[in-house]
């Protein structure tokens, strides 16, 4: 199970549009669903929830809950929908997901984070996953996490994607808690050197694949399992088109930003067909040109037009037309 590089999950980013749509700049990377509710999972829209396309692979599920049976339920289903993997979320901070006894809170139990693997393991064959902080509140890291590691890690746990800041439960929003907290990769580091044998992903600041590459190197004093980055790639998805050369060593030619996009007109239409809006995807496309002239026309044509035309195709190719403009009149 490689994860070498992966695009993390985020809440209203991740669905199975934008995840269609980054594998475009990558065949390896691990993609992950948002954030999903098990009891979403067991009493909602499963087809909704849960759906994807085969190219998503790999592709893990992440599960937010603290009810060992309910997260086993939403396993099992995810296992027979095709994920590759079931990833718990113990590192959201926001009120909402505090209030539902999960995420980032659950640090301070790791017991009985243990009993929902330990249940989900016994209903899955898959893969079963941690994302987690490296602490909470005033809670000394240093403690915290290697109690939280040891107790997942005989629970059966040997793949942690640990995002290298606290999470404030009060004070701070959830992008404030993506900022303020001051990264400490160290702290990644040193649980690698204490179980070598586990799967360490380091995740929180990685702003691209080169950098992210040189963090978890040797060189920084001892070599890191893989990477996950979120807001980055959202922002520029372009910026992981050498993911598959950089991490898993495939030099093939990658395409252009104009031959993805011009491959996603053929993906909208099959949308429309479907009933999806195509303003849907196009939200997770406005960063595609990220840096390139004809940006600023490429984002403001798609964020008008296609929430106001969302069942025509079209607008995608008309953005298309007008970057090409912007750059042969630059040319």
């Amino acid at each position: 199970m490689s994860h070498r590089f992966c695009v993390a999950p985020m809440i209203d980013v991740t669905n199975r549009h934008c995840r269609f749509f980054f594998r475009k700049f990558s065949q390896h990377s691990r993609l992950y669903t948002e954030m999903i509710v098990a009891d979403a999972i067991t009493h909602g829209d499963k087809d909704f929830l849960l759906g994807f396309d085969e190219v998503e692979h790999p592709v893990a599920l992440q599960l937010a809950g603290s009810e060992p049976v309910l997260l086993a339920n939403a396993a099992v289903i995810g296992e027979q929908y095709g994920y590759d993997e079931i990833n718990l979320n113990i590192g959201c901070p926001s009120k909402r997901v505090q209030a539902g006894n999960f995420g980032a809170c659950l640090m301070a139990d790791p017991g009985l984070v243990a009993e929902c693997v330990e249940r989900i393991k016994e209903k899955v064959k898959i893969p079963v996953t941690i994302k987690c902080r490296i602490g909470i509140d005033d809670y000394n890291p240093g403690e915290m996490l290697p109690e939280f590691i040891e107790t997942l890690a005989k629970s059966g746990v040997s793949t942690f994607i640990i995002h290298a800041r606290k999470a404030m439960l009060e004070g701070l929003d959830p992008k404030q808690n993506r900022e303020i907290p001051p990264l400490d990769y160290d702290m990644v580091r040193m649980i690698k050197r204490r179980w070598p044998e586990l799967n360490i992903i380091l995740n929180g600041g990685l702003m691209t694949p080169y950098i992210a590459k040189n963090e978890i190197s040797a060189s920084k004093g001892i070599e890191l399992d893989g990477v996950m980055i979120g807001r980055a790639v959202m922002e520029n998805p372009y910026s992981i088109i050498d993911v598959d050369k950089i991490f898993y060593g495939d030099n093939k030619i990658m395409p252009s930003r104009f031959k993805i996009a011009e491959e996603m007109v053929h993906y909208l239409e099959v949308c429309v067909k479907k009933g999806v809006p195509i303003n849907i995807t196009t939200n997770n496309m406005l960063g595609l040109f990220h840096g390139c002239r004809g940006a600023k026309i490429w984002r403001s044509y798609l964020s008008h037009e296609a929430p106001r035309r969302r069942e025509d195709p079209r607008v995608l190719s008309e953005a298309i037309n007008l970057v090409v403009e912007a750059q042969n009149e630059a040319a």
